[in-house]
């Protein structure tokens, strides 16, 4: 098996990477930055500009599967030309990697997982969503992934088999939302936002790489919630997480409007509640490492409380 990964230097990149290479598994990945092109036994960078429609077909030399996570992050202000960046990034990626296919002529593909987000979801306080849900979010990032949805199902004419996952909110001190939430609570100024019973669809980075790789591994298609089994809501999440990093919340909820004064149109993302399954892919055999969102904060902080017990260790011995 050899598996090309678009986005692999991004966090959830990084992980997939990771997972396949800990089993074994050859990857080339696809990169914007020249900077970034790596050649190993087991890593190999190709370079591609989706806004220019340039990709270098070697890229997909005996390759069987393709993971595709490009795409412009969601968490930066959502000014008119950057909302067009997010919708842009994703369909001009996938249409490159569409026309590359076609160019390479490759006949080896037999799968292709590509990330989506459970943004498509409604917002709602008691809705509880499956995969067949077909109502989606009236909202600027309801509508990106609707088009991103459709565009990816377009590789369904090539024969393979064509996967969706639409990904949570995902847990790594390494980057994401975590570090930004855990950042005022750290400095004693954490708060839930809004009523709090907003609800969070979570996953550990680690089991979201390890469903990627059981995607392809399974030849899966079809779409599948990138979620935990246990959703929480946004105060079940702040308290955990201040639990973990042993510090008090003792603010008051941050109104919605202040919020939106902050960050503008983006602050919908601390708002939208959406609560969604995990089923399917466990109905595949698919086995979390994290149900409980404690588990997965105590894993997560617990390893960077070891690091950095060894670097305090590491510098007064020799520093």
């Amino acid at each position: 098996m050899k598996v090309l990964i678009t986005g692999a230097t991004g966090l959830v990149g990084k992980a997939i990477v990771r997972e396949l290479n800990d089993n074994g598994i050859q990857v080339n990945y696809l990169t914007t930055s020249k900077a970034k092109l790596v050649a190993k036994e087991n890593y190999n960078g190709y370079y591609w500009n989706p806004v220019k429609n340039e990709i270098d077909l070697d890229c997909f030399e005996g390759v069987t599967s393709i993971i595709n996570l490009a795409g412009a992050s969601i968490s930066k202000r959502w000014t008119t030309s950057y909302k067009s960046k997010v919708l842009d990034s994703r369909i001009d990626s996938l249409r490159t990697l569409k026309e590359g296919i076609e160019k390479s002529g490759s006949d080896t593909i037999t799968s292709l997982v590509s990330a989506s987000a459970i943004g498509i979801y409604p917002n709602s306080l008691s809705s509880f969503y499956i995969e067949e849900e077909q109502q989606v979010d009236e909202s600027f990032l309801g509508d990106v992934v609707k088009a991103w949805e459709e565009e990816i199902d377009t590789f369904k004419n090539f024969g393979f088999n064509v996967a969706k996952i639409r990904i949570g909110l995902v847990l790594s001190n390494e980057g994401g939302a975590l570090p930004r939430m855990a950042r005022p609570i750290k400095n004693y100024v954490g708060a839930a936002f809004g009523s709090g019973e907003q609800w969070q669809s979570w996953i550990h980075v680690d089991d979201l790489a390890r469903m990627f790789v059981f995607a392809i591994a399974h030849n899966l298609k079809g779409i599948y919630n990138g979620v935990a089994p246990n959703p929480v809501t946004n105060t079940k999440m702040t308290k955990e997480l201040a639990k973990v990093l042993e510090k008090p919340l003792f603010l008051p909820n941050i109104p919605e409007f202040a919020m939106k004064t902050i960050l503008g149109e983006m602050s919908y993302l601390l708002f939208a509640s959406q609560r969604v399954s995990s089923k399917r892919i466990e109905t595949k055999g698919f086995k979390f490492n994290f149900k409980s969102v404690c588990d997965a904060l105590k894993e997560i902080y617990g390893k960077q409380a070891a690091k950095e017990e060894t670097m305090s260790s590491f510098s007064k011995e020799y520093v």
